[in-house]
């Protein structure tokens, strides 16, 4: 039995798998052997409908299951953690960072270097008082000019690609469409000439491949080296850019964020790298899956089209959260205990290991009504797909959703009958739900 682990209800958890002890709340013929191992990357190749089965299956327990932390070759391997998979206990946990901080890690299962934890989540992986800084300076060079400024882009972007769409006819909505948007918008706002934007898009896929064959090696100390040189290779490049920009300044984002001093604090190389690798990773790859899941979703859910063609502009902001909600693009957060506390009737001990699974809560039946059926007119939807309450709450929800809405806005007006044409080609990943292919026609 692992540290920590024990029984959970009439579960159990020999050598960190939980197996199911013949009850009821399992379908019959849903889950063949019973048991469930949401660490193990098997798993997280099993069909969709087994691994959505999987977590209502964990909902109905009584308090949070515990598994095994897998075994990586660049950390030690740790005690376990535990997976929170209600709407409840991912809120809970959102909105007290002094009970659950960030701190000792955000992205990953296993402890990290603080450095390395810093160099590939920057401020995800921070608390207080240096997570308020770094928001702080970010949150102030976003000035009301330059969101409207990019916020009018967005729009002449989207016109853009939907013009080579009408061109080209068919074609991978990916690659044609979902990630053309949001890279480019990044890449602007933070002045990256056009020549280095496949250098961008190459490297945020490796960082956020997964196991995924496509994009990285089988080998683990392999897709170590090429993690690291992938981030490495981001950030030497916004480096470069970030001491031009303090010399020569511009009206882009980076040179906002690089001479920015509020209150006599400012960026650090190190600071501004970091964050760059998060703004890229972030703001390009999730939003890019959600709206390869929105073509996806539209296209076999075509009732649900027909409502939103018939007032788009009244319903595209339901149909955005439902897609964020029906998609969440980001599955999971970590947060670790800061001392012995208790969770909505858990207790739990300090340096206790906290996955939330947003991607659970989502799910989560006694939040969501029918919540495995698209439906844009859902209200409300208090969904977590954009982390849950607190001082994590994601920094670039409004420009997402601005995307969203632009790039369908577009998409409807002028190619109406676009869509897929075959089942999307999934990422092998725990830690996001993407698309890597989705072909289309119009």
């Amino acid at each position: 039995m692992l540290p920590g682990a024990g029984p959970v209800g009439r579960m159990s958890v020999p050598n960190g798998i939980l197996v199911v002890e013949s009850d009821p709340v399992v379908t019959p013929g849903t889950l063949e052997p019973p048991e469930i191992d949401i660490t193990d990357w098997a798993f997280w190749a099993r069909p969709l409908s087994e691994r959505h089965e999987a977590f209502r299956t964990l909902r109905q327990l009584p308090r949070p299951a515990f598994f095994a932390e897998p075994d990586v070759t660049y950390a030690p391997k740790g005690p376990g953690y535990y997976a929170l998979v209600t709407h409840a206990d991912i809120v809970e946990a959102s909105r007290r960072p002094q009970d659950f901080c960030s701190g000792a890690g955000a992205i990953n299962i296993a402890d990290m270097p603080t450095d390395l934890n810093e160099y590939f989540g920057s401020m995800i992986n921070m608390d207080d008082p240096r997570h308020a800084k770094i928001r702080r300076i970010v949150s102030r060079a976003f000035s009301p000019r330059m969101i409207q400024r990019f916020e009018d882009q967005v729009q002449e972007v989207a016109e853009q690609v939907v013009e080579e769409v009408l061109a080209k006819g068919s074609g991978d909505f990916v690659s044609d469409v979902a990630a053309r948007l949001p890279l480019k918008i990044i890449c602007d706002m933070m002045g990256i000439p056009e020549d280095s934007y496949k250098t961008v898009f190459d490297n945020s896929n490796i960082i956020l491949a997964g196991a995924d064959p496509e994009f990285v090696a089988e080998d683990e100390n392999e897709i170590a080296l090429q993690l690291l040189t992938a981030g490495q290779t981001l950030k030497d490049l916004v480096e470069d850019l970030g001491r031009h920009r303090r010399e020569h300044p511009s009206d882009d984002l980076t040179s906002a964020l690089v001479n920015a001093n509020i209150d006599g604090e400012s960026l650090t190389d190190q600071e501004f790298g970091s964050f760059f690798i998060l703004l890229v990773v972030a703001g390009n790859e999730t939003t890019r899956n959600a709206i390869a899941h929105g073509m996806n979703l539209f296209t076999t859910n075509p009732a649900q089209r027909e409502l939103l063609l018939a007032d788009f502009e009244a319903r595209i902001g339901g149909a955005v959260e439902e897609i964020v909600r029906y998609a969440s693009p980001v599955i999971w957060m970590r947060r670790t205990a800061t001392r012995d506390t208790e969770l909505n009737g858990t207790e739990l001990k300090s340096g206790d290991k906290l996955l939330l699974y947003y991607w659970s809560g989502n799910r989560d039946e006694t939040v969501f009504k029918d919540p495995d059926v698209f439906d844009i007119t859902r209200d409300p939807n208090p969904h977590v797909g954009f982390g849950g309450p607190g001082p994590h709450f994601c920094l670039g929800a409004h420009l997402a959703r601005r995307e969203i809405t632009v790039m369908f806005r577009e998409l409807f007006r002028r190619v109406p009958n676009i869509r897929a044409t075959a089942p999307p080609d999934r990422l092998l990943s725990n830690f996001i739900n993407g698309i890597k292919h989705l072909p289309y026609e119009i």
